[in-house]
């Protein structure tokens, strides 16, 4: 159970909690092979690196995607700039430090800053970003691959900051042909845009064919903005969250 420098066991063979590997760091080859098998680093305190892939696995089609009246008319009306790729570790460091009930300290350990860090210059990781007159006030981060978008943590300095900026993330990855968003583990948050359980079986399933298909490297330029997330996701009606 293992992890080695490159390559991980079978996420069937996952205990309980969905742990697959114990070990190693998160190098930018190591994420990289593991982002593909459907595996993703999750720091604990007192543990080696531990990776997962939970069954079920948490995740939300972007063409199925709804938005809350209120959010559709915020994003008419907001002044706030969002960004692709232009402050990356500047995110993933605001993540860090976000507090988050019930956990001390942060998962987003200086190893893991420096491996997502090597990854986005390699074009394979991403930050979405929204900035009010020059300011960074909220934002999110993730790896890309395929047609994939595995979503990792977002932060937020300014109400709904994070929300439109993950309304206008999901409106581009349509734009630009993306299939799944991983969301990995349940957050009301995300359930509330229609992100879904699916049993780890499929997910890997569908994985498998999402991640051949070419990636977006590179720097990302946004062409959907917020005043035209609600079209591109078809303005569809929210389902009802119990």
């Amino acid at each position: 159970m293992a992890a080695r420098r490159r390559g991980f066991p079978h996420p069937s063979t996952a205990s309980p909690e969905g742990i697959v590997a114990v070990g190693a760091a998160p190098h930018p080859e190591m994420l990289k092979d593991a982002y593909r098998q459907g595996i993703f680093p999750w720091p604990h305190e007192g543990f080696p690196l531990l990776w997962f892939s939970p069954d079920p696995r948490f995740v939300l089609v972007p063409g199925e995607a709804h938005l809350h009246r209120s959010l559709k008319k915020e994003l008419k009306r907001t002044t706030l700039e969002i960004r692709a790729d232009t402050a990356f570790r500047r995110v993933i460091e605001n993540c860090s430090e976000r507090k988050r009930p019930g956990q001390r300290g942060t998962w987003i350990t200086e190893d893991m800053i420096e491996g997502y860090c090597a990854l986005h210059e390699e074009g394979l990781a991403h930050s979405i970003e929204a900035w009010r007159d020059g300011v960074l006030v909220g934002g999110l981060y993730g790896v890309s691959f395929g047609r994939v978008f595995f979503g990792e943590s977002m932060f937020q300095h300014e109400a709904d900051a994070s929300k439109i900026a993950f309304a206008t993330l999901l409106a581009n990855l349509i734009t630009w042909g993306f299939e799944l968003v991983d969301c990995q583990s349940h957050t009301e948050h995300l359930e509330r845009f229609g992100a879904v359980h699916w049993p780890r079986a499929r997910f890997l399933e569908e994985l498998q064919g999402l991640v051949r298909a070419p990636t977006r490297e590179g720097r990302w330029l946004l062409e959907v903005a917020p005043r035209d997330v609600a079209a591109a996701l078809g303005d569809a009606s929210p389902r009802p969250v119990p």
